[in-house]
């Protein structure tokens, strides 16, 4: 889910000096030509294909948690870094263009090393809605110069064999992104956006749920018209995790200039826990309850990145020590500057983020069909391929 953090930016740059009767008679009507063989599901090696927005494209993927250095490899952090200039292909391939799909090398499902499937293909894209996954004949647009997400799903399935579908949707629909950047904005302010953005999110749910709802439709229907049963593939919904933590889990106190400055998450304390105990699982509700009403599993990560978002206690930013998964944030931080990659990157599951979604699929996978959550191991060493599932009811 590509956030939508231009506005928010020029403003906060601004304050801070700164997402098919026979005839029904009773003759017999002369044979036509036979009917064509039904499609057969191909044979061959089980594939997966990832479906969605960017936190399953991979946007973010560039990073190894945030630091406050600007130059060089910005200790470590910055995966683009070539000794000598930076080129985010090396992490996002030929989608590495500023306005690209920003599929990563990270992205969760190349993270995701033991699905038992010889090939991955990721057709999710950085800003996607869901007209942007429907097929053409439900109704799909192209995004970014590609097909619709369900017309190249139908050309894959004719092809390969696929085993697994997951989809990340909705997001962007809803305008997570711009809801946090009104937040963000807010926060300059010293006033709440919590009301009035609680608002607009009661206003939008019920037309989200419907163009997801939509989107399963769809998938079930392109994966059918390609020779499936529905008991041939595994077609996973997932929610989000939440980028920032609860408002009393925060580094610095609430009027801190730095919030924004250094640590780059400018919200107030209110702002945040809504954001954290509300919106996030409202859009988990949302996208759980279509996957129990069209049969397809869920996978609920609003947990996963417990511990690890931006500014959350207990973690810290990189210095010059270097990347530490155990000890730093999983989540981008708002880049409002554009000092480091791309505004587009922030708030998104950085390169450590992604390893965890990674470890959540890979569980899922070994797991019987249902509905889980994800979260991270306390018993484990703390780092983002130490998760655990969990059944949800």
């Amino acid at each position: 889910m590509r956030t939508r953090w231009r506005r928010t930016a020029a403003l906060l740059l601004g304050t801070a000096l700164t997402l098919a009767v026979p005839a029904t008679g009773h003759a017999t009507a002369p044979a036509g030509p036979a009917a064509p063989a039904a499609p057969a599901v191909p044979s061959g090696p089980a594939v997966a294909v990832a479906l969605g927005d960017s936190f399953i494209s991979g946007e973010g993927g560039r990073w190894l948690g945030n630091t406050a250095r600007y130059d060089g490899s910005r200790n470590g952090t910055d995966r683009a870094w070539t000794a000598s200039r930076y080129d985010p292909a090396r992490v996002y391939g030929t989608t590495g263009a500023v306005e690209g799909c920003h599929r990563s090398d990270t992205a969760e499902l190349n993270s995701a090393t033991a699905l038992p499937v010889a090939e991955r293909f990721n057709l999710a894209c950085s800003g996607a809605e869901t007209v942007h996954v429907l097929s053409t004949a439900a109704g799909g647009q192209a995004f970014k110069g590609e097909a619709p997400q369900n017309d190249r799903l139908a050309q894959l399935a004719r092809g390969k064999r696929i085993s697994l579908v997951v989809l990340s949707i909705g997001g962007n629909d809803l305008g997570f992104g711009e809801i946090i950047g009104e937040c963000a904005y807010d926060w300059a302010f010293s006033r709440l956006c919590m009301n009035e953005q609680q608002a607009v999110v009661d206003g939008r749910l019920p037309g989200v749920r419907a163009k997801v709802t939509a989107v399963v439709d769809d998938i079930r229907s392109v994966m059918t018209a390609a020779g499936y049963r529905n008991a041939d593939y595994r077609l996973v919904l997932q929610s989000y995790p939440s980028p920032i933590p609860g408002g009393e889990e925060f580094r610095l106190r609430e009027g801190d200039s730095n919030r924004l400055n250094r640590d780059g998450c400018p919200f107030n304390n209110r702002d945040a826990s809504w954001a954290r105990y509300s919106l996030v699982p409202q859009l988990a509700e949302l996208v759980g309850s279509v996957a129990a009403a069209k049969g397809a599993e869920f996978l609920d990560l609003q947990e996963t990145m417990s511990g690890h978002e931006v500014c959350s206690l207990g973690t810290t930013q990189v210095g010059q020590s270097g990347p530490d998964a155990r000890r730093h944030e999983w989540f981008r931080f708002l880049d409002y500057a554009n000092t480091q990659g791309t505004l587009e990157e922030s708030m998104h599951p950085n390169a450590f983020g992604q390893r965890a979604l990674g470890a959540c699929l890979s569980l899922l996978s070994a797991a019987r069909p249902g509905r889980y959550g994800c979260e991270s191991d306390y018993l484990g060493d703390g780092s983002p391929t130490a998760m655990r599932l969990l059944p949800r009811s």
